[in-house]
């Protein structure tokens, strides 16, 4: 058989694109059937034609995005394009001889893959490009982070704990692996993840959310904002223990800054202050 011309890449493995409709959605029917509360069952086909490959929205819950942008109708692709389906990023490369697996019936498989195993991936993995891939797929999750929030804060409002932690587990996982290297994070995203930390230690008690919302503003060298405050204060009145030193060394690095803070960022403090003062009594 001829060697195709194009393959999407997902993870660390490469699906070649053979003519004709290639689905992906959560639906074990669809070529690339994907573990995603963000995906629909049938969320997307491509079409490969001797011409190129073009990719139609099925009416989605979520959208497309191609390169960042959510597409509508079909929208031709190119080499590179970056094609954003829920929380998952697939990359449409070159084709090449070999890459792929195929069942009897021809359908191209993926090993499971666990949820560990996912956020490791996603923070490992090294598409090409020509623009710093990491910092890429880190702008280009913020998106889909707010759509899984939004996912988790129904979770949490029904009582379900345990499932808004599944949802965040991996992509605040992921944030936190770029923060300590350094990564540049928006304020936006830093904001979010440390919020719904916070509330994911006042919903399951476990203070090690409480500890990544304060590793997250140690890391980046700025005073938490009101609302992140907030639900620590309830966060603390409920978790066991939370990582005091931690705690300590933020307010630490906080105070050595507390010359050049404004007056709102001074009063930020003195909130924050107060969280060391609730954790040493605990």
């Amino acid at each position: 058989m001829p060697p195709t011309r194009f393959r999407l890449r997902y993870l660390h493995h490469d699906l070649e694109l053979r003519e004709g409709q290639f689905a992906v959605g959560r639906s074990a029917g669809c070529q690339l059937s994907l573990d995603d509360p963000l995906v629909s069952r049938r969320h997307a086909v491509l079409v490969v034609s001797k011409d190129g490959v073009m990719i139609e929205d099925l009416q989605s819950r979520n959208g497309v995005t191609v390169n960042g942008q959510r597409i509508v109708g079909k929208t031709a692709l190119g080499a590179g394009d970056t094609i954003g389906i829920g929380s998952q990023e697939l990359t449409l490369l070159l084709g090449r001889d070999g890459g792929v697996r195929t069942n009897a019936t021809g359908k191209r498989t993926l090993p499971k893959l666990s949820t560990s195993d996912k956020a490791r991936e996603r923070t490992t993995s090294a598409p090409p490009g020509p623009t710093d891939p990491e910092d890429t797929s880190i702008s280009k999750r913020a998106g889909a982070f707010d759509l899984l929030a939004s996912v988790a804060d129904k979770a949490l409002a029904m009582g379900r704990a345990d499932e808004a932690e599944r949802l965040l587990a991996a992509p605040l996982s992921e944030l936190a692996e770029a923060s300590r290297a350094g990564k540049h994070l928006s304020a936006q995203l830093v904001d979010a993840a440390a919020r719904f930390a916070a509330k994911l230690a006042t919903a399951t008690s476990k203070g090690t959310w409480a500890d990544y919302a304060i590793e997250l503003y140690q890391a980046q060298g700025r005073t938490c904002p009101a609302p992140v405050i907030d639900e620590l204060y309830n966060a603390f009145r409920k978790v066991n223990a939370v990582d005091l030193s931690r705690l300590r060394a933020y307010v630490t690095l906080l105070r050595e800054k507390q010359a050049s803070l404004g007056p709102a960022d001074r009063f930020l403090l003195q909130r924050i202050e107060g969280l060391e003062r609730l954790a040493a009594l605990r």
